[in-house]
């Protein structure tokens, strides 16, 4: 290791052809070493990273490609479901009443009841309808006497009304003479007519 020392102190800046074989390698090696570094932080590592960042795009687009693909020979399938949607959409549509249906639903569920002999004690319309997107919601708060049989029946015609009408809250006491006392709130529901639905959007627009 002396002698190496020794060598590298005597050598020649100005003439490194006159270097030893040994040392004329290691610096070769060196100066290599120095030459690749440079390089990569010069400019390979910029194309290195733009070769990164293209093959990551080239993964997108084949996703989004297989994505289209699947999409465009499902494509029959996808319409078809879209048109049973919409045929189910309808179909609830018109299981909902209009504005000047309202009355007449009423009046059916109060004769589904007085059908099965119940005998109405509260039958109240909320004062006012709670309006959704698309639809208006009337409460309505009964109160009816009657058999557990009865009760149960006119709840099952309730359920069966061309319209729909659905009970919550139900409360049931005991009565008199054996009787059943049904609490509850019928709910019955109406789509909103254009100009309706155009209020609402006027209200929620800018």
């Amino acid at each position: 290791m002396k002698n190496f020392i020794a060598e590298l102190k005597q050598l020649d800046p100005n003439d490194p052809g006159g270097w030893p074989g040994a040392i004329q390698a290691c610096a070769l090696f060196l100066l290599l070493i120095a030459i690749i570094t440079a390089g990569y932080f010069l400019d390979w590592q910029g194309q290195l990273n733009t070769l990164k960042d293209v093959r990551a795009e080239e993964q997108t687009l084949k996703d989004t490609y297989l994505i289209k693909k699947t999409n465009a020979v499902n494509l029959p399938i996808l319409r078809q479901q879209l048109q049973d949607i919409e045929q189910s959409m309808n179909a609830l549509l018109k299981q909902l009443p209009d504005k000047s249906e309202m009355e007449a639903l009423l009046v059916d569920i109060n004769q589904a009841g007085l059908g099965r002999g119940l005998q109405f004690e509260l039958f109240k319309p909320a004062a006012d309808e709670t309006i959704k997107e698309f639809y208006a919601e009337l409460s309505v708060s009964i109160r009816v006497t009657g058999g557990y049989h009865d009760i149960g029946a006119f709840a099952s015609d309730v359920a069966r009304l061309p319209r729909i009408v659905t009970l919550n809250d139900i409360s049931i006491t005991q009565g008199i003479e054996g009787k059943l006392i049904l609490d509850a709130t019928a709910k019955t529901f109406r789509y909103l007519e254009e100009d309706e639905v155009m209020n609402i959007d006027g209200v929620a627009g800018p």
